[in-house]
């Protein structure tokens, strides 16, 4: 731990000198605020801290108990270290013993049940637990809760996503910890696995229909509580090809979980995935399409644009740090539209919702 103080500033980023990190902390520092930036490699955190001005702070993730004495004096923490499997757990529960709030960037579903989990004990410390206020999930959470809301008692929601402008290596290594698990869906209600691109389906978006597969996206897990509809399905888009391509390897894929071979490709990600450039970012789309279904077959659907999502990440973290600040939110755990409303996908440039007809 470096000789800053952690008293001097009420926010953290931890994680600050990944990919996204990097760009939120950015952001941050140009709308005024002075986080503490904290991360796992000393040098690194003190260099970006001194090129933002910043107060830092270094320390590993280990026991919650270690985690809260370094967040005591903080009063909220947005956690941008993935894969979030291995962070969020340990976090959360050193927010609630130190006070903080907690937010985090993830999209993985485990970290956003375990947040909802911790909600009673959050509410009785004080404590927000906020979990994936990035991409992965605030616009599509947002146009499930404004779809519920034109449909109510909806059993049934589908989401579908086409992102452009390539990943992160963050967000690389979450996706090929997730393979070996095939995938996820929630059915009456209850998240269940299923076999990878399980299903398939030609979405309508704004622009044109696009083949999409079945994909373990965070809203299986955070639509339910923004909706309680409980049959939810997430696809995005992919060509037949690769989609055809997945399931016939799709047998061997649980093997990537195993030790070697899971070492090779991470390392494979940190040599050559570099994440999207300030172009792409700047120039990229993102396009999104939800549909409702009640128990008689009455349907409504609509497309919402949008933002590239490392652009759209940046951006809704850092209005959720501020909102956090304002103590604008509730306590205990709560998805993106829960937290911050149905319509706040909204605020954000160059978004916009159509509604079929």
């Amino acid at each position: 731990m470096d000789s800053s103080d952690p008293q001097s500033a009420g926010i953290t980023i931890y994680g600050a000198t990944g990919y996204t990190g990097r760009l939120i902390a950015r952001h941050a520092v140009t709308l005024g605020l002075q986080p503490t930036l904290a991360g796992r490699n000393e040098e690194r955190v003190a260099t970006l801290a001194s090129e933002l001005n910043c107060p830092s702070l270094t320390f590993p993730i280990a026991s919650a108990s270690q985690l809260s004495d370094c967040l005591r004096g903080f009063s909220t923490v947005l956690n941008c270290a993935g894969p979030f499997s291995q962070t969020a757990g340990p976090m959360m529960e050193a927010c609630i013993a130190a006070g903080a709030d907690y937010l985090d960037i993830t999209g993985e579903i485990d970290v956003i049940e375990r947040a909802a989990s911790l909600s009673d004990r959050a509410k009785q410390a004080g404590v927000a637990l906020i979990p994936a206020v990035g991409f992965d999930v605030v616009p599509s959470d947002c146009l499930a809760a404004m779809l519920a809301q034109r449909l109510p008692g909806a059993q049934r929601l589908e989401l579908a996503f086409t992102a452009l402008g390539g990943m992160s290596p963050g967000t690389t290594k979450t996706m090929i910890e997730a393979l070996p698990s095939g995938g996820r869906a929630r059915i009456n209600g209850v998240i269940r696995r299923v076999p990878t691109a399980w299903k398939t389906m030609e979405v309508p978006f704004r622009h044109g229909k696009l083949m999409a597969m079945s994909i373990p996206w965070g809203d299986v897990a955070s639509a339910y509580y923004s909706t309680r509809i409980p049959n939810i399905e997430v696809y995005a888009s992919a060509p037949p090809t690769q989609i055809a391509r997945l399931r016939r390897i799709r047998f061997a894929l649980p093997l990537l979980g195993l030790w070697p071979l899971k070492t090779l490709a991470m390392e494979w990600v940190d040599r050559n995935v570099k994440g999207p450039s300030d172009e792409v970012r700047a120039t990229a789309r993102s396009s999104l399409w939800g549909r409702v279904t009640n128990a008689s077959g009455k349907s409504v659907s609509a497309t919402l644009e949008t933002l590239s999502g490392y652009h759209l990440t940046t951006l809704t973290a850092v209005a959720a740090l501020q909102l956090s600040i304002a103590r604008q939110v509730p306590c205990g755990f709560a998805t993106a539209s829960q937290a911050f409303g149905r319509e706040f996908i909204l605020n954000f440039p160059d978004t916009d919702i159509e509604w079929a007809a």
